[in-house]
């Protein structure tokens, strides 16, 4: 939307401009480099991601399924495994309920597909033949998040013996406790924080759920050594020793290893230690995939046999699984992985394509609805009487917007104003709002929703994401304590942008596809571990050129000194072409874009790529953020 410049104003007060910083983590780059054969520059970029020790790079640069860790460490796993076995080999019935978003459908399909196995193991069959484990989901809308009475209802109506939840089950205290006074036997497979009481002296008290076995790498007693498994890493080392048990061989887990990327990759999970291993099998796999539903995704988005990047499982492939649990029943999801069919598959793929493109449109109309919410309630200075940009912490009501798409309308404006953001809707209850939240990395959301849980009907989640519903009449009070007890400073809410390196153009230039090469050693990049930035200061523009079909890609040849050059891209032309005209002049912005001589100078952030066209090899410049030199 078009603001006047007095209106854009108001809302830059509140808006903060981004932070450029050199990190300068310190390591003997040098020996690095000679150890691990890399360039010193990319042992730097490996100290900036915290990564030290030889084991630790090791693991870093190198690491596969052998390097794994034991699942057998994780409390509570080996005796779950061992009650399911006992179950798988009595014949008792066991049914595996999620959640319904990507890390819950995989959760589910690898359990399914994994206790298929293991009795058909044990009682020499075929796992097709196995009709005592199944599988149900909460529906998003009627249900809402995790297990709940109804789902346990169902599963004694079917003679349902055992409930294994993943994903979900460590907060669902009061549901487990009724699931096991009718005589249910329940095992919780989760990776979210273990609800807790804050005590006066600080201290915290932790809550179980009263399950038979509570397996969840965020219990403090647990020894697991890695605490960034989503909900399908836990599942995935839960079948894991299971096939220790049963005499099949482990490496057969790296069967699911694909869709655990996946589920890593959407539910914002750190890229690091074994997460980097379940992504790159899974960038590798799809390319493709042995699954038809899979394999039928990739090719109708133009991706099967390409490059596949974590963009894409997190923008491409993870929303179209997510979409069917946002706007019908989850359940699809779970089908399409389990479809044998290819022509049934392709079929089921164009409908969650379908799906997915209806969601975005209902997330772009949510987000554009409530930005001009917040900026005209700011440029009003409605101060202190509904959310606007002034607020530390964004607690917003949107109507007439679908319930599951406000958790990525909360992302989306975190990303845009750097701030906490929880976004509410009106649920199927008159009344009752849902919402979820998205947070920055200097506000514990979990931790400060506990704080006023007393305010939620129900809440749930981790430090970076939370879901929660709440009576309408509460939600202005909601926002006002937690803005009153939000400490967040403007340093906290000021964007970073972390330069790894201050790397002139010339040194790149002489070693550009040597150092160029070595960087994708560093993927997969995503969260945790985001793609290397290098910076210089000063570097003129020699000539820039808008290309493209749609005009829609800036070329330009920078002058790096000594007589040399070398080409940027940069994907918003006409921003780039409307900042030059502000800060230089229209004349020099004219001559930039004839090749003229000019004054056009920037300080840059970028990140070198290999452009690969027509069997030739070169590096470019991707530029990543530009300024005015000072």
């Amino acid at each position: 939307m078009m603001r006047s410049p007095e209106e854009q104003q108001i809302i830059d007060r509140y808006v903060m401009r981004p932070k450029w910083t050199i990190m300068s983590k310190r390591a003997d780059f040098a020996e690095i480099g000679r150890k691990f054969g890399i360039d010193p520059v990319v042992a730097r970029v490996i100290t900036n991601r915290g990564i030290c020790g030889d084991d630790n790079i090791n693991m870093y640069l190198n690491g596969g399924a052998d390097l794994l860790h034991d699942p057998g460490l994780m409390k509570d796993l080996p005796e779950g495994c061992q009650i399911v076995m006992d179950k798988l080999e009595n014949g008792s019935r066991i049914r595996i309920i999620s959640d319904y978003d990507v890390d819950g459908v995989t959760s589910n399909y690898i359990l399914l597909l994994g206790l298929r196995k293991v009795w058909a193991q044990i009682h020499g069959a075929r796992p097709e033949e196995c009709e005592i484990v199944d599988y149900d989901i909460p529906h998003r809308i009627h249900d809402g998040y995790g297990i709940k009475n109804r789902l346990i209802d169902a599963a004694q109506a079917d003679g349902v013996d055992t409930i294994i939840t993943c994903d979900n089950g460590i907060a669902a205290f009061e549901q487990i406790k009724y699931a096991k006074t009718i005589g249910m036997t329940v095992i919780v497979t989760d990776h979210h924080q273990v609800p807790y009481q804050e005590n006066g002296d600080g201290t915290k008290t932790y809550t179980l759920p009263p399950a038979d076995a509570v397996i969840d790498n965020q219990r403090i007693d647990c020894q697991y050594p890695f605490k960034g498994l989503c909900g399908a890493g836990v599942a995935c080392k839960f079948i894991q020793y299971l096939y220790r048990l049963c005499g099949i061989d482990e490496r057969e887990i790296q069967e699911f290893f694909e869709v655990l990327g996946l589920a890593t990759n959407c539910d914002m999970m750190d890229l690091v230690d074994e997460n980097r291993i379940f992504v790159k099998y899974a960038l590798e796999s799809l390319k493709d995939s042995r699954n038809p539903g899979l394999n039928a995704l990739m090719r109708l988005s133009g991706k099967n046999e390409k490059k596949i990047t974590t963009y894409d499982l997190g923008f491409l492939i993870g929303p179209c699984i997510n979409a069917a649990g946002r706007l019908g029943d989850a359940r699809t999801s779970l089908e399409f992985l389990l479809e044998k069919s290819a022509a049934k598959a392709e079929t089921k793929a164009a409908e969650l394509i379908q799906i997915n493109n209806d969601r975005k449109s209902m997330t772009e109309n949510g987000v554009k609805l409530i930005t001009k919410m917040l900026e005209d309630a700011t440029i009003a200075g409605k101060i202190g009487d509904t959310a606007t940009l002034a607020d530390r912490v964004i607690v917003a009501y949107i109507p007439d917007v679908h319930e599951s798409v406000v958790g990525i309308i909360a992302s989306k404006l975190k990303e845009a104003y750097s701030r906490p953001v929880m976004i509410f809707t009106d649920s199927e209850h008159a009344g009752i709002l849902k919402g979820s939240g998205r947070s920055i990395e200097s506000y514990n959301m979990y931790e400060h929703l506990s704080r006023v849980k007393s305010y939620f009907r129900e809440f749930g989640g981790h430090a970076m994401a939370a879901g929660f519903s709440i009576e309408s009449s509460r939600l202005g009070e909601l926002r006002r304590v937690l803005n009153e007890q939000c400490a967040l400073t403007d340093e906290d809410i000021t964007p970073k942008v972390r330069i790894d390196v201050g790397m002139p153009l010339q040194y790149l230039a002489k070693q550009s596809m040597r150092i160029t090469e070595q960087l994708y050693l560093l993927e997969p990049y995503g969260k945790g571990n985001r793609k290397a930035l290098f910076g210089q200061a000063n570097v003129p523009v020699r000539k820039a050129s808008i290309l493209g079909k749609n005009r829609n890609l800036l070329k330009l040849v920078l002058d790096i000194g000594e007589n040399q050059y070398m080409e940027a891209i940069y994907f918003d032309p006409d921003e780039f072409v409307n900042n030059i005209k502000q800060w230089f002049g229209a004349d020099e912005c004219d001559k930039m874009l004839n090749g003229r001589p000019n004054k056009v100078v920037i300080d840059m952030v970028y990140y070198p790529e290999i452009n690969e066209f027509r069997n030739t090899r070169n590096v470019q410049i991707r530029l990543e953020r530009y300024d005015k030199c000072d």
